[in-house]
């Protein structure tokens, strides 16, 4: 068998659900192994989760008072290495 008989295309397409009755036929579409389903966040659902994400690093990250500590140094090293 050669590999151009074994592959096979697959199609992605976005469906949405006017009548919540039909997530039952797709459901059982995707146990019979026909179709495969993924349901992707909203755009708001991945904006919070960066949001959240980025707010529990918020500790590790300098505080203002430290960046301007950090830059008044370097600047002070500059000045006395140029003369």
């Amino acid at each position: 068998m050669s590999w151009s008989k074994k592959l096979i295309k697959m199609t992605v397409i976005t469906v949405e659900l006017i009548d919540p009755r039909v997530k039952a036929l797709l459901e059982d579409l995707a146990k019979m192994n026909l179709i495969k389903i993924r349901e992707e966040e909203t755009p708001q659902k991945r904006f919070s989760n960066l949001l959240s994400k980025l707010r529990s690093k918020e500790e590790e990250a300098p505080s203002v008072e430290e960046i301007a500590k950090e830059v008044e140094l370097v600047r002070t090293q500059r000045k006395k290495s140029n003369g």
